[in-house]
């Protein structure tokens, strides 16, 4: 592996921990009491909109050209239907944050916030098989540990 891409899988993993503590931070806002009202919807929302921020930039930064999922499929082709599964569940994960953010700006009060929570939670649960995979194909093709839980 060459040093340029090396320096580009550290990036992938500092960013891997950044989206990590975002997943966090929207598992602890939602464990706040819902009838905190207004207090627990900021909160929610904040963290929500952190996670779709570092969601995109995970996107970004893994389907750049040359970027990861580039190289995965060149280097170890016996890896492609995994690295498609992985695009795939990109694009699922854009629409559904982007669904539960304007789910948020539609308002939630009162209506529905225990539906609104387990769906975020179903996000959250997504993101953590995802990252489960991702760093399952990049230790099969590069022997490299991504590092992070889940």
């Amino acid at each position: 592996m060459d040093q340029a891409f090396a320096s580009y899988l550290e990036r992938v993993r500092a960013h891997r921990g950044e989206l990590g503590e975002a997943m966090q931070a929207l598992d602890a806002a939602l464990e706040l009491p819902a009838d905190e009202g207004p207090h627990w919807r900021r909160r929610v929302r904040a963290a929500l909109t952190e996670l779709a921020h570092d969601i995109r930039t995970h996107v970004e930064l893994t389907e750049a050209e040359g970027g990861l999922y580039d190289d995965l499929r060149a280097s170890a082709p016996r890896l492609t239907n995994g690295v498609d599964a992985q695009l795939d569940e990109h694009a699922h994960l854009l629409l559904e944050v982007d669904r539960l953010l304007d789910e948020r700006d539609d308002g939630l009060a009162g209506q529905d916030v225990a539906g609104h929570r387990a769906a975020v939670r179903g996000l959250l649960a997504r993101l953590v098989r995802h990252r489960e995979r991702g760093a399952k194909l990049v230790h099969e093709a590069y022997e490299v540990d991504l590092g992070g839980s889940g």
